[in-house]
């Protein structure tokens, strides 16, 4: 009997020279690759995904504080799965089975129900559509309420990027050029837990002009996003200064009003300031205590949107 692959079962979507795989355990993507050069700080196949990576976050990205949160009058307490802060970290389904279907060379499909539970008593179908094409890696996702009353929800997903330098080899996390069309940013405690939202407007994490990230420790995030025409918002990591040089681009329909930013500097030394997290997020940190973008899905009720990963391309 061949041994089970920690992430279980792979599904590798192709297009021309780009490759993106997606695993059943947390329906994540685990690689991306184009032109044979790694969009993403991934794993192996034989590996644990460790830090999040590549996972989606359902039903809420980031921290419930303490795991306690009361909706239509009924207190809650869900697993503190973030031991060391004390919080309820990232969903209940990073480590669930989802099922994967293939829709095309390079499409597929994850899904999962996360059932009623104690701490999250509601019944919700969660959905990721990836398609890979000339431009990129596109990712739809949709949460539908299954339950009789309604259900509290977010969503997020969570890669790490890499910028390619000479030859391929990836820029230091230092010397990445980044570009976050937000206002404001969400200040937190000792516990990551949002204590309000705050301008950004000529302070040190002021990044809607481009300039290198040069030894910040970010891990915030970031609201008031600006969209270009096309209604889409664009966080962007460049090599080096200017529009020409390469650059990989998380790109967010307006159903992701939040961004986290995270550069990594709080995990294991082998994971450490590798890449940077940049983690499109329906609703803010915390969202079930304060609201902020959290969706109350009614009975049959779905919403979703898109985002995107555009692989470092010059110009």
């Amino acid at each position: 009997m061949e041994p089970v692959a920690p992430s279980g079962r792979q599904l590798e979507l192709v297009c021309g020279d780009s490759v993106a795989t997606i695993v059943e355990v947390g329906g994540g993507l685990r690689d991306y690759r184009a032109g044979g050069v790694p969009v993403l700080h991934g794993y192996g196949p034989d590996e644990l995904a460790s830090a999040g990576k590549g996972q989606l976050l359902v039903p809420w990205p980031n921290r419930v504080d303490g795991g306690r949160y009361t909706f239509a009058g009924t207190a809650h307490q869900l697993p503190v799965t973030e031991v060391g802060l004390g919080n309820a970290l990232h969903g209940l389904a990073c480590w669930s089975s989802w099922e994967l279907r293939r829709i095309g060379p390079a499409a597929a499909t994850a899904s999962v129900v996360v059932h009623a539970q104690p701490g999250y008593p509601f019944t919700v179908a969660f959905e990721a559509e990836y398609r890979l094409d000339d431009t990129g890696l596109t990712v739809t996702m949709i949460a539908t309420n299954l339950g009789g009353a309604p259900a509290p929800v977010g969503m997020g997903a969570h890669p790490y990027l890499l910028v390619p330098g000479p030859g391929g080899a990836p820029v230091p996390v230092d010397d990445v050029w980044l570009t976050l069309p937000a206002a404001t940013r969400f200040a937190v405690d000792e516990r990551l837990i949002p204590t309000g939202e705050e301008p950004v407007a000529g302070g040190p994490f002021d990044f809607r002009q481009a300039r290198p990230i040069d030894g910040m420790a970010l891990d915030y995030c970031f609201g008031e996003l600006a969209r270009d025409d096309d209604g889409l918002a664009r966080v962007r990591l460049a090599a080096q200064a200017g529009p020409a040089g390469p650059a990989v681009t998380v790109w967010m329909d307006q159903a992701w009003p939040y961004v986290q930013v995270f550069t990594s500097d709080t995990l294991d030394p082998a994971d450490r300031r590798r890449g940077i997290a940049v983690e499109p997020v329906t609703c803010a940190p915390n969202a079930f205590n304060t609201g902020a973008g959290l969706r109350v899905l009614e009975p049959g009720e779905s919403f979703g949107g898109s985002f995107g990963v555009q692989p470092a391309v010059a110009g």
